[in-house]
């Protein structure tokens, strides 16, 4: 069997067998394919597609390249959230420190940025000290002091889909159904998790824009964890437009510290809140998800939120000062300002473009071995449908290096389309499924 076959044979619109999909995925793992031929296999997918068996089987292969984690040492349910990725969210900062203190624990394998999207791992990093490449024994000891751990991908867990991660995000064969569900799935059902909450974006920012493909990928997710015994449920929510004000690592780390002190923008708040609850549901801590939305609530205004998320940055090497004094986070040097052509109301974003905006700046990779500058980052004033003056400031660009933000400014600047009406903002959970 040869890579360059198997190549051609996905090219061709073959499907692969499972012994196939293994052979590539092991091979790549251990280093005896090459870089560029992986990239050359996973744009012949991204143009091709993977069937339901094939799907299966790269998940199942991704899966079974490393360890899968026994969590049974932890006395309560364990539960995990993931998002497939957007402008602005940062609600594993928030739901993590939520659903642990309020009795479940959260061992949360999560990923760095992908294409126009930022990771959790990036902002988590924006924090001095904190360690998010923790051993599996040291994941371990993190989740008995507090309840939750936010790490990345170790040698153990699911290393195939490490090494194809950054590829995809490097090749531009990010936007895939079938390649999107392996990545997702293979570390989440490494983790040791009962049960799992999907947060599926849909619009111009996210990487399903179209509803009806952000609806197959939750089904074919929420089907693959009930088929491997797990519970799961995905909202379908909207990245038409940022969540929240802020974006970019360090901005979006003090955005999650303003909601659990009970402050911070209505739609993040809401959406954390929400998937707390169901993660609250499903792991059969609450008997409704109305029931599950009040004890967020209740840790969020008594603290223990707050105060888990302070122990966590503790545990994990980190500074927790930022807490109380976010000035020690990353920020950039300069700003410059972004304001409206004409007066009219906000009808829609391209919201994909702000993500590229930030990446331009420095807050993405254009290469897997590129290095994050944290401290960048855009501040909104202005949502879907709101009214704008003339004149009146949309975004602050926060920046240190003018290299390219001709390019950035000019992005952030066409994203927003103005119109004469109003147009009612869109739903910000449109569907929910499996539930």
């Amino acid at each position: 069997m040869r890579a360059v076959d198997l190549i051609r044979k996905k090219r061709d619109s073959g499907e692969h067998t499972g012994e196939e999909i293994d052979f590539l995925v092991s091979g790549y793992t251990r280093g005896d394919i090459p870089d560029y031929q992986m990239a050359a296999w996973l744009m012949a997918v991204w143009i091709r597609g993977l069937g339901p068996a094939e799907t299966a089987a790269l998940t199942e292969a991704m899966l079974h390249s490393g360890e899968i984690v026994d969590h049974s040492y932890l006395p309560m349910k364990k539960v995990d959230k993931h998002s497939t990725g957007g402008i602005g969210d940062k609600t594993s900062l928030i739901l993590a420190p939520i659903v642990a203190a309020g009795g479940l624990a959260v061992p949360m394998i999560s990923g760095r940025g992908l294409g126009h999207t930022g990771g959790t791992l990036d902002k988590l990093e924006s924090i001095p000290g904190f360690n998010t490449s923790l051993t599996l024994a040291d994941f371990r000891r993190v989740l008995q002091g507090c309840g939750l751990g936010l790490i990345g991908q170790t040698a153990e867990i699911a290393p195939a889909d490490k090494k194809i991660y950054a590829l995809r995000d490097a090749t531009s064969t990010v936007e895939n159904i079938g390649l999107i569900c392996a990545s997702i799935m293979s570390k989440k059902l490494a983790e040791g998790i009962d049960a799992l909450v999907l947060d599926v974006k849909t619009g111009s920012g996210a990487f399903m824009s179209r509803e009806a493909d952000a609806v197959r990928l939750a089904e074919v997710m929420v089907d693959t964890a009930k088929r491997t015994g797990k519970k799961a449920v995905a909202l379908l929510t909207d990245m038409n437009q940022p969540l929240g004000r802020m974006a970019g690592h360090s901005h979006e780390v003090i955005e999650s510290i303003d909601v659990l002190k009970g402050q911070g923008p209505d739609d993040l708040r809401t959406l954390g809140l929400e998937l707390s609850a169901w993660m609250f549901y499903l792991g059969e801590r609450v008997k409704s998800v109305e029931d599950g939305r009040h004890l967020a609530e209740q840790m969020i205004a008594s603290g223990k939120a707050l105060e888990r998320f302070r122990q966590c940055i503790r545990l994990q090497g980190g500074n927790e000062r930022i807490i109380d004094d976010t000035s020690l986070l990353p920020m950039a040097k300069f700003r410059v300002e972004i304001f409206s052509p004409k007066s009219g109301f906000i009808s829609a974003t391209r919201c994909r473009d702000f993500g590229i905006a930030l990446a331009i700046l420095g807050g993405g990779r254009n290469r897997k071995e590129d290095q994050i500058d944290h401290g960048v980052g855009l501040e909104f004033y202005k949502r879907i449908g709101d009214r704008v003056q003339a004149g009146e400031k949309l975004v602050t660009i926060q920046y240190n290096s003018e290299a390219k933000l001709a390019e950035a400014k000019n992005l952030v600047a066409s994203a927003f389309e103005i119109g004469e009406m109003a147009t009612p903002p869109p739903p910000l959970i449109s569907r929910i499924i499996g539930a």
